[in-house]
């Protein structure tokens, strides 16, 4: 599943889910607002491209690892410190190509992904330099 949402994510019903009798492992990368003295987040996003972005990296890491499933769900609008900004959950058969499928796409996502973070703090607000412009 590739998702943007503006909903709390919940991570236990993709886990949940991607279990089956052929999987072995399921690899999980949560990103996490953290305190970095700030007093929210905000995400923005191209929807449309986002999800086709998305969709195509996951569909590479479906092809070049020996993986069953890969999802995507990343969070967009207002979020707080603590909130889960993005989950992927990452099956496969044997644990080792589910890390490196994990690491591939939340690497891709970074670099290639429009969405876009502006920090809120107790002096104003700024737009976070990502590696995917």
């Amino acid at each position: 599943m590739i998702q943007l949402t503006r909903d709390q994510i919940e991570i236990e019903e993709f886990i949940r889910k991607a279990k089956t009798p052929r999987i072995g492992g399921i690899v999980t990368f949560i990103g996490v607002v953290r305190d970095d003295c700030i007093l929210s987040l905000e995400l923005e996003s191209y929807e449309e491209a986002a999800l086709q972005e998305l969709e195509r990296i996951r569909d590479e890491a479906m092809k070049d690892f020996d993986i069953e499933s890969a999802d995507i769900i990343h969070r967009i609008g207002k979020l707080a410190i603590g909130d889960t900004i993005v989950l992927i959950v990452v099956a496969a058969g044997h644990r080792k190509e589910a890390f490196r499928a994990c690491e591939f796409l939340i690497d891709r996502l970074k670099e290639t992904v429009p969405i876009w973070k502006k920090e809120e703090t107790e002096d104003g607000s700024r737009w976070i330099p990502g590696e995917h412009g």
